[in-house]
C-alpha cells in the first residue's frame, strides 16, 4: 500500500509540475529526448543491450527446458526460437526497432 501511495503521490507532483511549465516546455523536452535517443552512443548501448538480452533469453530458455522438460508451452518454444533466428540470420530489426547490428 506504501508503494501506491508514493507512486500516486508522485503521479500528482508530475501533473502539477507539468501543467505549470506549460506546452512549451513539453516541446523542449520532447526534442531533448529525440536528440539523446538519435545520439549514436546511445543507439549502440541500446542495440547492444538488445542483443545481450536476446542471448541471456536463450540461454535461460535452456536451462528452464532441459529442467521442465515438455512442460513448456509450444507457443513460448516457438517465441523463443523464432528471436534466436533472427538474432542468427542477422535481420535488420527487432521488436524495438532497433538494430542487430
Amino acid at each position: 500500500m506504501r508503494y501506491r501511495l508514493t507512486f500516486v503521490a508522485g503521479l500528482a507532483v508530475g501533473y502539477v509540475l507539468g501543467t505549470r511549465a506549460g506546452r512549451e516546455r513539453y516541446e523542449q523536452l520532447k526534442k531533448a529526448a529525440r536528440r539523446i535517443a538519435q545520439n549514436p552512443a546511445v543507439r549502440n548501448t541500446a542495440e547492444t543491450a538488445a542483443q545481450q538480452g536476446r542471448q541471456y533469453a536463450g540461454k535461460a530458455f535452456h536451462t528452464v527446458s532441459g529442467k521442465v522438460g515438455d512442460r513448456v508451452p509450444e507457443t513460448v518454444s516457438q517465441r523463443v526460437r523464432s528471436l534466436r533466428e533472427r538474432n542468427v540470420n542477422g535481420t535488420p530489426e527487432d521488436d524495438w526497432g532497433t538494430s542487430n547490428t
